[in-house]
């Protein structure tokens, strides 16, 4: 941008006409020819006319003309001879004595004041002059500036830029207005901001590349500038977008080894196809290309071609610019093989150790994929002690006679890193010694990778934890200190209130509770629950300290009262109370496996009726524990026993049991809730001990495991086993203790709760199994990043059942005569399909599934059939 500054002087002399003089700033060339002066009109109050005293400076570029209220200088600039700045008759070599602005019409005297380097006392010379007219200037308030002198009074004349009094975008679709408006908007040009011409430039080549961007090189951007009385504009910018250009064909020319098809496959851009207009990959990006071309020289340098090298690249469009031509011209070169592979450098740690991260071996066919790969391995291993800024450079000498490569791997440790300071960020609600004995990094530590990422797998595993990163930054004046920064993005930590949750197994519940994961910052579950149901009534309480003790001993106590008519709202009648007071331990033996410890009491109370029961609940009553009878004759509660009542006999026994409970578990998962890495196992046991009224064992192992597979799909696994059965003179399981199978939680398809054996009422309600055996497969499909802490997606194959094993509890078919048995049978394992949605909202988790049932049994005369049902939903707590 050019300036020209000067200074313009006048000696008011009633004889004498005006002199002017000028001065140019010293940095910007002299125009050819200087333009004659004219007399500046003097201002309606001064005393004698005003003389301009620096030489004008131009606006860096033209503008609209001004409103008829804008004050234009007065009189042209000058140039004069250099050594006129000199004279000792210079005007503008004076002691400013006052200073007034001129042609303000929306700025503010105090504004220009403000920029201003002058003060009145200032004793004003040409450099003065020149450091004000910059600072005016470069306000980017004025387009034109010139200073006058009238007596020792500073006259600044300024004639502003005018300001945008309507702003409109007409044309585009493929960009939306609101943000266009808003990137406009931090380049100044916006609604009631100051006009600079010169940025409709640079918003031209800014939305021409936006465009470009979208594969839409047609496009045409013009805008228009018109001028609005009280020195505004309104400027109107249109688009005309064109059609969107596609790649038609990419050519890899130099290829003999390999399928074209093959190659582009693996490439980012592509041709058109039928997922083109979700993913436009048809449309052509530099960047893009440049990617490609990378992958093109991976794919052949993975396969052995070392001396691979990519001659040229040609990509052309047609004048219609609707569509491209893209070119690959390649030097193939031939396989080589490795010869021998060496070590060099510092070994800290032992060379055996890091030639077994070596995933390429001699005489294998070169691969520069197995040779970075191990080159991360090397690296990651030696940060694991330390040396965080390791450098493992790899050096292939490639012989073209034997077609052999000779790699040789320098090591370069550097120096040990330690960590100075471990700081949390982002979080509110969390008490920062709740998060710090999470930490396998510790200050004062050397750094270790794989500390920092156990460190950030524990916490993001914490339920009230929704997302955790972390950076590595260096100590300033340090070259082996850090400090480490997590930022932690808190999730719900629980919920206070009330709700509806429905099941098909338990039908509407209405629930009232206080579940907090992280009572008041310590990391302590605490819960009051609430739940009432058609079938059912639970009131527990109970408290979590994850840590008791230092070593991450975890302690729940808990009292839970239940009174159940139903176990689920598909089965018998069977009244159950049960009082529970349990005390739980749980001890860390490794990083992620812990053993458990537990004791319970309970005091149960069951009812059978005959006619309404199941036949084998009102057998199991009638042989265990402290049973006992009752005949109900007022039936209809009218207070009289007469013909009208249909009188019925209550079975019932009381027991208490005292179990102890152990288990192991083993959980490396990345996180509780929605992970998509690692494996969980759980091994558990429980037995009925002494003096307990009734006798029994339980025993159960569950197995997850998540692996990924190509791109974000994940694998899921899960498997659950589960067997209980009665001990000594007990006759049976206690039917509260039996297992059901189908629906959300077990194979998806088949009605909730209603596989397995049936009782002898009616159509044979579902009575439950000893032995509960189900495996689900998911493959866990890609979801928007922004989503996939809190949604889930995936194709299921279900396969398992319930089933009675032994010879106490007897069954009847349909015609209830005939006995059956529901003994374990590969055969008789149900199997389904199907599409499953979860979602993770403020009132719970949301799970939908639908499901093909593959081998439903329809039933004959004796066996029940199966209830499928493909629709399936549940919401439930996700704490």
């Amino acid at each position: 941008m050019r300036f020209e500054l000067g200074l313009i002087g006048a000696v008011a002399l009633a004889s004498q006409p005006l002199t002017v003089v000028h001065a140019q700033a010293a940095a910007t060339p002299a125009p050819a020819a200087a333009a004659p002066a004219k007399a500046p009109v003097a201002p309606a109050k001064a005393p004698a006319p005003a003389a301009p005293v620096p030489a004008k400076a131009p606006a860096a570029k033209p503008g609209p003309a001004a409103g008829p209220s804008s004050a234009a200088p007065a009189a042209e600039p000058v140039i004069p001879a250099p050594d006129a700045l000199q004279s000792s008759s210079d005007p503008a070599d004076f002691v400013v004595g006052d200073i007034r602005v001129q042609g303000l019409q929306r700025i503010s005297e105090g504004t220009v004041f403000n920029y201003l380097p002058v003060n009145i006392g200032d004793h004003l010379d040409a450099q003065k002059v020149r450091e004000a007219m910059r600072a005016l200037y470069a306000t980017g308030f004025f387009r034109d500036v010139e200073m006058r002198r009238q007596g020792n009074t500073l006259l600044v004349v300024v004639i502003e830029r005018p300001s945008i009094e309507k702003f409109d975008i007409k044309g585009n679709k493929d960009i939306k207005t609101p943000d266009l408006e808003k990137s406009l908007r931090d380049v100044g040009l916006a609604q009631g901001k100051i006009f600079d011409r010169s940025v409709l430039d640079e918003v031209k080549q800014y939305l021409t590349d936006q465009y470009f961007s979208r594969g839409k090189y047609a496009v045409q951007i013009d805008a228009k500038v018109t001028d609005r009385p009280g020195n505004k504009v309104d400027v109107l910018v249109q688009i005309t977008e064109g059609k969107r250009a596609v790649i038609r064909e990419i050519n890899i020319v130099g290829d003999t080894a390999f399928k074209e098809k093959d190659i582009l496959s693996t490439l980012e851009l592509k041709t058109p196809n039928w997922l083109s207009w979700y993913k436009q990959d048809d449309r052509y990006s530099r960047e893009s290309l440049q990617g490609d071309l990378e992958k093109i020289r991976s794919y052949f340098m993975d396969r052995g071609y070392a001396n691979f090298r990519i001659d040229s690249t040609q990509v052309t469009i047609t004048p219609e610019k609707h569509d491209m031509f893209i070119t690959v011209n390649i030097h193939q070169g031939e396989v080589f093989r490795v010869s021998k592979i060496k070590l060099a450098g510092t070994m800290v740690v032992p060379e055996k150790d890091l030639r077994k991260l070596l995933l390429i071996k001699p005489g294998e066919i070169f691969s520069r994929k197995l040779i970075t790969k191990s080159q991360e391995l090397m690296s990651y291993r030696l940060g694991a002690d330390g040396y965080a800024f390791s450098k493992i450079d790899p050096v292939p000498t490639a012989d073209p006679k034997t077609k052999t490569v000779s790699l040789t791997f320098y090591v370069e440790p550097g120096n040990r890193v330690y960590v100075r300071h471990i700081e949390f960020t982002n979080e509110s609600a969390i008490n920062d010694e709740t998060l710090r004995r999470e930490m396998r990094q510790l200050e004062g530590g050397w750094l270790s990778n794989s500390a920092l990422e156990r460190s950030k797998e524990r916490i993001q595993r914490l339920p009230y934890v929704k997302k955790v990163t972390y950076d590595t930054k260096p100590v300033p004046g340090s070259a082996d200190m850090v400090d480490v920064d997590y930022k932690i993005k808190e999730g719900l930590p629980g919920q206070f209130g009330g709700g509806i949750g429905y099941s098909a197994a338990y039908g509407i519940s209405l629930n009232g509770n206080f579940v907090h994961s992280n009572f008041l910052g310590t990391g302590d579950r605490v819960a009051l629950e609430v739940n009432g149901g058609k079938y059912s009534k639970t009131y527990t309480v109970s408290e979590t300290n994850p840590y008791t003790t230092i070593d991450g001993v975890s302690r729940t106590t808990s009292f839970t009262y239940r009174d159940i008519t139903q176990f689920v709202s598909s089965s018998s009648v069977f009244g159950t109370k049960q009082l529970t007071a349990a005390l739980q331990y749980a001890y860390p033996i490794s990083e992620y496996q812990y053993v458990e410890l537990g004791l319970s009491a309970n005091k149960n109370t069951l009812v059978t009726s005959q006619g309404y029961s199941s036949q084998q609940a009102v057998n199991w009553v009638k042989q265990n524990g402290g049973t006992f009878s009752r005949v109900i004759d007022d039936t209809n509660g009218d207070g009289v026993v007469n013909s009208l009542d249909s009188p019925y006999t209550v079975y019932g026994t009381n027991f208490y049991t005292y179990e102890l409970s152990a288990g192991w578990s083993m959980d490396s998962r990345n996180r509780a809730l929605f992970a998509d890495r690692g494996m969980r196992n759980a091994l558990s046991g429980r037995i009925a001990i002494p003096p307990s009224g009734v006798r029994y064992y339980g025993l159960s192992y569950q197995f997850v495991k998540y692996q990924p597979l190509f791109g974000r799909f994940v694998l899921s696994d899960n498997v659950q086993l589960d067997y209980a059965a009665a001990m000594g003179r007990t006759t049976g399981l206690p039917p509260y203790m039996n297992y059901f199978a189908g629906g959300p939680d077990s194979v998806r398809g088949y009605m909730e709760a209603t596989l397995g054996p049936r009782d002898n009422i009616g159509l044979g309600n579902p009575y439950g199994g000893n032995l509960l055996t189900v495996n689900r497969l998911e493959l866990i499909m890609p979801v928007p990043e922004k989503w996939q802490d809190a949604a889930r997606v995936s194709l299921f194959y279900d396969i398992g059942n319930v089933f009675q094993t032994g010879t106490k509890t007897h069954f009847l078919g349909v015609d209830d005569t005939t006995p059956v048995t529901y003994h374990f049978s590969y055969a008789n394992l149900k199997r389904s399909t199907g599409l499953a949605v979860e979602w993770l909202a403020p009132l719970g988790l949301f799970r939908f599934s639908y499901a093909i049932p593959l081998n439903p049994f329809r039933g004959d005369t004796v066996h029940f059939g199966d209830q499928t049902e493909r629709f399936q939903f549940s919401i439930g707590q996700a704490f």
